[in-house]
């Protein structure tokens, strides 16, 4: 899992009414709907770590990475791409588009809260719709959280053993934690 530096923005100072309302509040461009006929590469990758490249580059502007990741779209094939209404640009993803790099938690058992900062600045705050899910492979666990329409989350290594350190705390079988009345075990899909 990568290590990922949050950017400055951080949840702290935030109540988790206040991150709901603030993950509700972000409008996001309506990409499902958009179906251009030109098509084409992007000449863009997504790195494991979250950092988003041009030609190779690395794209440094924060601004540029948040306004290219709201027309982010994950396509029936498991492809992600880049639309707008006049065009779809394929993106080369390695292996999750955002990283989920700071956690904010609230309450215990069924009554808790859980809200996440990703590396975009974007807030989601886990439930039914936005699930926690978990795979195990031959480097260890890696946890995803569901942002929206298919595209996910790579939580990072310290945010994932906050979790486990939870869930530990609410001794649950299997272990696990809640979020807005699901529950998410640590146990990795089957």
């Amino acid at each position: 899992m990568p290590e990922t530096a949050p950017p400055p923005d951080d949840l702290a100072g935030l109540s988790l009414a206040e991150i709901a309302t603030r993950a509700a509040e972000r409008k996001l461009p309506p990409v499902e709907t958009w179906n251009p006929s030109r098509t084409g590469p992007s000449d863009m990758r997504i790195a494991r770590d979250g950092t988003w490249f041009h030609e190779g580059s690395p794209i440094g502007r924060a601004p540029m990475v948040r306004l290219f990741s709201s027309i982010l779209r994950r396509e029936p094939d498991g492809s992600h791409v880049l639309v707008t209404p006049a065009e779809k640009l394929n993106i080369e993803v390695e292996d999750a588009p955002f990283v989920a790099v700071e956690l904010k938690t609230e309450g215990k058992g069924p009554a808790r809260r859980l809200a996440f900062r990703l590396n975009t600045g974007d807030m989601v705050v886990a439930d039914a719709t936005h699930s926690l899910r978990f795979e195990s492979r031959e480097d260890g666990p890696h946890p995803y959280l569901h942002v929206r329409g298919g595209l996910e989350a790579l939580v990072v290594r310290s945010v994932y053993y906050e979790l486990v350190e939870l869930a530990l705390d609410e001794n649950a079988a299997p272990p696990g934690l809640w979020s807005e009345g699901a529950f998410f075990p640590l146990e990795p899909d089957a």
